[in-house]
């Protein structure tokens, strides 16, 4: 028998055992696993040598198997050198989340691995960690915002509309607003709850920053079947849904690679002149945050469509020209 096979008959014994709350018999696992019952009193001795704290227990008049209760919420993943070195990596991703109580779970989290270790596999893992280190990307502290972020996503997990006292972009009234949150949405460096109001009987965006304070409810809401993030934001450029809109523009050649080794839109198509200009489309809402994308490739990007958004370009370039000429 292949080793490989082994570990993965035992690997599949411990799932088992720690869903059998009150154990599981021999006979019935050598059914559930295809194998005989021989077999499996040989892989619960390997595990029980192995350090797994699996005990035999007789309970009406049959002989069950389980796992320790303490052991039943904690079960050790092996992991690979690899797969230790991905774990570190996706903490220093997820810096912008600092203050909340996701990266506070995923320090907790390290801690315990960095616990198992052998000093020597420690220091080991952390000169690996030391090649690899992440770029600053400006992000929003949500240290105050931590309760009411952890108060949102229950509710999102539990299905259940939340209560909020929000402030929009651009108005200074406060509203009561009653929200099915759908999603909490994570983009460039802020924390967005996508769902449905019921003030404005529509999906809405809500930032976290401006949420001032949420109330549970026990209003129960359900996901539509066919909601997606990703069309409903039309896959923009920013955190503002819109009607989508033919989006043309042309780069110079000087900053047409940059274009094209990276995606901006997960619909985007790229067409390569013989001058080595390109000319980039995408079907994408025009908002705040796609006039500034453009505006920030400077003369070396032009935009041939929509008409609308080329002439609010040219307008900001005149004032920004103008700027300058006074000072």
């Amino acid at each position: 028998m292949a080793r490989g096979d082994q570990l993965g008959r035992q690997w599949q014994i411990l799932q088992h055992l720690i869903r059998a709350r009150r154990g599981v018999g021999a006979a019935e696992l050598a059914r559930r696993l295809g194998c005989h019952v021989r077999t499996i009193y040989r892989d619960l001795e390997a595990l029980q040598v192995g350090g797994f704290p699996i005990y035999n227990d007789q309970r009406d008049a049959r002989n069950r198997w389980a796992l320790m209760e303490t052991f039943q919420d904690g079960v050790p993943i092996p992991l690979t050198p690899r797969e230790l070195f991905a774990l570190y990596l996706s903490k220093s991703l997820l810096t912008p989340l600092k203050t909340t109580f996701f990266y506070d779970a995923l320090e907790t989290f390290f801690n315990k691995i960095r616990a198992t270790l052998k000093p020597s596999q420690l220091t080991h893992l952390e000169a690996i960690s030391r090649t690899f280190q992440t770029g600053f990307e400006p992000y929003r502290d949500y240290g105050a915002h931590h309760a009411a972020l952890e108060t949102i996503t229950e509710a999102a997990i539990r299905k259940r509309c939340v209560r909020l006292d929000y402030t929009a972009m651009g108005r200074k009234a406060r509203t009561q607003r009653v929200v099915a949150p759908y999603k909490i949405w994570h983009f460039r460096g802020a924390i967005y709850v996508v769902g449905f109001c019921h003030l404005r009987q529509d999906v809405r965006i809500f930032a976290l920053n401006r949420i001032h304070a949420v109330e549970k409810t026990e209003e129960a809401f359900e996901l539509p079947d066919d909601f997606d993030l990703t069309a409903f934001m039309g896959g923009g450029f920013g955190a503002f849904a819109g009607r989508p809109v033919t989006l043309r523009i042309w780069f110079a050649e000087m900053v047409a690679g940059y274009i094209e080794e990276r995606t901006w839109h997960p619909g985007q198509r790229i067409r390569r002149n013989r001058d080595g200009s390109i000319v980039y489309e995408a079907e994408t809402a025009l908002t705040a945050e796609t006039r500034a994308w453009v505006l920030g490739w400077g003369a070396a990007a032009r935009v041939l469509a929509p008409e609308r958004l080329a002439a609010e370009i040219m307008a900001e370039a005149e004032q920004m020209a103008a700027a300058y000429r006074r000072r």
